[in-house]
């Protein structure tokens, strides 16, 4: 068995493929442009006259054989109109979103294909800064050192970016009652591998109470005495508040090249006060003897409240060095968090029942004040330290590639103290340590680019393997297995199997326990609504979990617009001992969880323990699909246009397209570069000759040369060393046969008449052949796409390494830059179906199945259906957005021995509207001058956009107080005007 070297790994017949493109990948020349270098091996890989390109990724991509789900370009990132990263993300949800075992986790964030110490340091970048965005499925995350229930995104930062931001956001419900308010600084500075970030933020909104949703209140509380108070004016369905943030973040290269190394700091602080009302205290008088009156009344119109303050002191740091062939990451990550919750006290009424029963007072006249009883509090503290060391490194090259073997270990340390000035327990104190270590393989089976067992495709297999030691729940180990099977091009399937103990947060085993009053609760024993004291907090007897996940997945590449794929995945999960928060109050739950019920002496419903239960098992399948779509809006300028065989009609590989027109011909390459490589090394040559986005690459925002890329320029296509590199010479570069390779490759024959190769060079014709003698279709379509479509838009030349593909970003790279004059379209649907959702509270006790009857929480059962939609168009700086959610309905049976009745969750559609305007670009606002409006754009976000609320009904047709369509969604339509400027 042959093992080659990784110089023969990089010039591989994909290498080889590019030669024939070189005046087009020339013509883009981006900073990360390939090497244009002679081979080292001469007689074995390169025919005369043909030269040889070394590709490489994209700088900051991810280095990964694993297609991404989807990939956006600056111009696609453009037309979603976000204010930060972290709007971006989200409106990104259906995509990033994982669907693995019990739903998932949050998708890891990557900057330039890096780990970063946290999301904060760059969760208010504006998308403006951003190159490229790439979104990978879950195995990825394994490669990183982080568990396979997260997707990927990554994000590569331009090379050079400021800006400064002034944000002003204001927004209300379109039923009013609800003004919520933001302002938002920033400045954010990019320079090569050095960049920092300072950004403030004030946000406040109102509070929003039920007599401004006109809610039905539960019979029995709602005085009846005309001029006393009215209890809904006193009781929120959203609190009112404010919040405060400041946050920086700081990241330097150290040296240059291959043994640079970077380091990043970031620090911010918050906080948070908020105030909400639980209602009134209110007391049922009754005058004296059998049949007396009975008056309801509310005391007074000082409400219950309840004062909320949470303070956080957040930081963390990163430092990256690479160690050989390997690259070493240290991350440390550190939270501190106080918050503080002062809940009223009841005040004793007993004095007044008293008063009424003995007829000393009038049941519907004046009260005597009543002093206030003063307040509880409930309070935490806790501490987060979690440290962690990855190594990423390629340690063996076998046949079919090289292994990437990622090992991680960490130290993370948690503390949590609590106290609770209504119990006689004193503070509560939760402390763990752990201690964790993994290794992650990827290991590559067989390859069609290196020509090992390639018929079958590209196969690579992943195993993980990592032990947690928790110092109260002992060891922890967590297994993950995994194949990926690029059968062809546009086609990769995936298995992985993945077991894992996981123990409860210390926050649910720990939060501070807090009544709220006056809380609206169904009661499936009477079927009735009352208002009950609701308790939540953690609980400490809470086990740890197993988890027994196994994913399929299949992703394939459509040659439809720009670029499209189909993504289909199928989940199946079986968990152990899982954490789960408190379900419905039905029969069953009641049976099962008798001690977190509480109810008078006729039985009704009084109080309700709801903190987190653990259910013996979960089980659950799923199937999930969905499709990406991105298009463009416009005519192309004249200077990128293309004739038949370009973008618009596919010419090049797979297509029926001719030969790409509308390229620079190789005499107009030729005479470019002699222009270009005449004048003398440190001087500036002119560059009005060249094309505009050449001119581009070459120099910086503000006009002036760019040194450093003019000398990388130079290097690559004035150096007369070397067979291949000289204009002229026997081994010259040839522009005349390179412009016949192309038309031979670009010019798809008839009918099934088969590509004639006779005319190519015959080392070039040697690689595009079996050994038999037949054509290697699979080759021949690679080398095509490398040649007939190296160029079409700078974006899409760019060089990658061969075993990159490009899952909904496409093959072609999809892109080009935002200020190619033409518009973006962006499509994505995604639609998924359970088979099965169950859960078993004990043994002995009956399954409960949330797909048909049971309650997995307090908004009914699991939907067997669930649709997410997101779609938009950019052009000319106007853009509009839409997303959509769809929810199938669920049933909860109710009690025959209880005489309860069914309750039935309707189907649920949102829909949610973005529109924004870059008044730049308007020039019948601005003219030919933008002045204020530079960098200035104006949006206006609609959600739920129909004002749809789910419609909850008893057997009988009739709404439950409880399910007042005001109670499930306060806010029903919104809106949020916003203005933002950028600096």
């Amino acid at each position: 068995m042959q093992f080659y070297s990784k110089l023969t790994a990089r010039v591989s017949v994909m290498a080889l493929a590019a030669a024939g493109c070189a005046p087009a990948l020339a013509q883009e020349m981006p900073a990360d442009a390939p090497d244009i270098a002679q081979s080292e091996q001469p007689a074995d890989d390169v025919s005369d006259n043909v030269i040889v390109v070394t590709a490489q990724r994209q700088r900051g991509a991810v280095d990964t054989d694993v297609p991404p789900v989807v990939e956006l370009t600056e111009a696609d990132i453009a037309s979603y109109g976000a204010d930060s990263l972290t709007d971006l993300i989200a409106q990104l949800a259906p995509q990033t979103g994982s669907a693995r075992g019990r739903g998932g986790g949050r998708p890891v964030v990557l900057v330039n294909g890096q780990r970063v110490a946290s999301f904060r340091e760059l969760r208010r970048y504006p998308p403006e800064a951003i190159e490229k965005v790439e979104v990978f499925p879950e195995e990825v995350a394994l490669e990183y050192g982080y568990s396979a229930d997260q997707r990927v995104i990554n994000f590569i930062l331009k090379d050079n970016f400021s800006s400064r931001e002034v944000e002003l956001e204001y927004g209300n419900s379109f039923a009013g009652g609800a003004p919520n308010g933001e302002v938002e600084l920033a400045q954010l500075v990019i320079d090569g591998p050095r960049r920092y970030n300072i950004a403030a933020e004030f946000n406040t909104q109102g509070p929003l109470t039920e007599d401004e949703r006109d809610i039905v209140q539960t019979p029995g509380t709602q005085p009846t005495v005309p001029t006393d108070p009215d209890p809904a004016a006193f009781r929120t369905l959203r609190a009112g508040g404010e919040s405060y943030e400041l946050e920086g973040s700081f990241n330097t290269g150290i040296g240059e090249g291959r043994k640079a190394k970077s380091v990043s700091v970031n620090l911010s602080a918050s906080q948070n006060n908020s105030r909400s009302l639980s209602g009134l205290d209110i007391v049922t008088l009754t005058e004296p003897g059998p049949g007396g009156a009975s008056a309801v009344r509310a005391i007074d119109a000082n409400p219950l409240e309840r004062l909320s303050r949470t303070t956080s002191f957040s930081g963390g740091g990163a430092y990256r060095q690479p160690i050989g062939e390997f690259e070493l990451d240290l991350t440390l990550d550190a939270n501190h968090t106080l918050s503080e919750t002062d809940i009223d006290r009841r005040r004793d009424l007993s004095a007044l029942v008293a008063q009424a029963a003995a007829g000393t007072l009038a049941i519907d006249g004046p009260l005597p004040t009543i002093a206030t009883n003063g307040f509880d509090r409930a309070s935490s503290a806790t501490y987060t330290v979690d440290s962690l060391a990855t190594l990423r490194g390629s340690p063996l090259l076998l046949p079919a590639g090289e292994v990437n073997l990622t090992v991680d270990g960490g130290y993370k340390w948690n503390r949590i103290e609590s106290e609770d000035t209504r119990t006689a327990l004193g503070a509560t104190q939760l402390t763990r340590g752990r201690i964790n270590g993994g290794v992650n393989l990827a290991v590559p089976l067989t390859s069609s680019r290196e020509g090992f067992l390639g018929a079958v495709g590209d196969i690579t297999l992943n195993a993980a393997a990592g032990i947690d030691h928790l110092s109260d729940f002992g060891t922890l180990t967590d297994l993950t297995l995994g194949l990926t099977w690029n059968l062809t091009d546009r086609l990769t399937l995936g298995v992985t199997w993945i077991n894992r103990d996981e123990a409860p947060s210390l926050s649910a085993l720990g939060d501070p326990v807090v009544e709220t009053f006056n809380v609206p609760v169904f009661d499936f024993a009477t079927g009735d609504s009352v208002l009950a004291t609701v308790t939540s907090g953690g609980n400490p007897l809470l086990p740890a979990s197993s988890q027994n996940d196994i994913k399929l997945s299949a992703n394939y590449e459509l040659d439809l617009f720009e670029r499209s794929n189909i993504l289909v995945e199928y989940f199946d999960n079986s968990s152990r001992d899982t954490t789960e928060s408190f379900p419905l109050l039905t029969a069953d739950i009641e049976a099962a969880f008798p001690g977190r019920v509480t109810r008078d002496g006729t039985g009704r419903l009084v109080a309700l323990d709801q903190r987190p239960i653990t259910y013996a098992e979960r089980n659950s399948r799923r199937l999930r699909y969905g499709i990406n779509m991105f298009g463009r809006v416009g005519k192309a300028p004249e200077e990128v246009a293309r004739g038949p065989g370009g973008p618009g009609a596919r010419g090049g590989a797979g297509s029926g397209g001719g030969p790409a027109t509308g390229r620079m011909d190789p005499q107009q390459f030729q005479q470019m570069r002699e222009q270009f490589c005449s004048t003398e090394p440190g001087t500036v040559p002119d560059l009005s000759a060249l094309p505009a986005f050449i001119r581009d690459r070459l120099t910086n925002e503000d006009g002036s040369v760019n040194e450093e890329r003019l000398a990388q320029a130079r290097e690559r296509f004035c150096n007369t060393e070397g067979p291949g590199m000289g204009p002229g010479g026997p081994d010259g570069f040839d522009p005349a046969q390179v412009a016949a390779i192309r038309e031979t490759l670009c010019t798809m024959p008839g009918g099934d008449t088969p590509l004639d190769i006779s005319a190519l060079p015959e080392r070039l014709r040697q690689r595009l052949t079996n050994e038999d003698g037949s054509i290697n279709e699979e080759r021949l379509a690679r080398l095509r796409e490398a040649v007939c479509q190296a160029g079409e838009s700078e974006g899409e030349g760019e060089a990658s390494e061969g075993r990159r593909r490009g899952g909904g970003g496409g093959r072609r790279g999809g892109g080009g830059r935002g200020d190619d004059g033409q518009g973006r379209w962006q499509f994505g649907l995604y639609h998924s179906i359970e088979f099965e959702n169950t859960a078993l509270i004990a043994a002995g006790v009956p399954v409960l199945d949330f797909l048909d009857g049971d309650a997995s929480g307090q908004s009914g059962g699991i939907s067997r259906h669930r649709v997410e939609l997101e779609g938009g168009l950019f052009y000319k700086g106007i853009g509009a957005r839409l997303s959509g959610n769809y929810q199938s309905g669920t049933r909860i049976d109710g009690n025959s021995a209880t005489g309860s009745s069914d309750l039935i969750f309707g189907d649920l559609v949102t829909f949610d509207l973005r529109m924004f305007v870059n008044l730049e670009e308007q020039e019948w606002l601005v003219g030919e001058q933008p002045g204020f409006f530079k960098g200035a754009r104006m949006s206006l976000r609609i959600d739920n956009l129909f004002d749809t609320r789910q419609e909850v009904t008893d057997g009988n047709g009739v709404v439950p107080i409880r399910f007042q369509p005001a109670l499930i969604d306060p806010l029903g339509r919104t809106f949020e005007i916003e203005f933002r400027k950028l600096f």
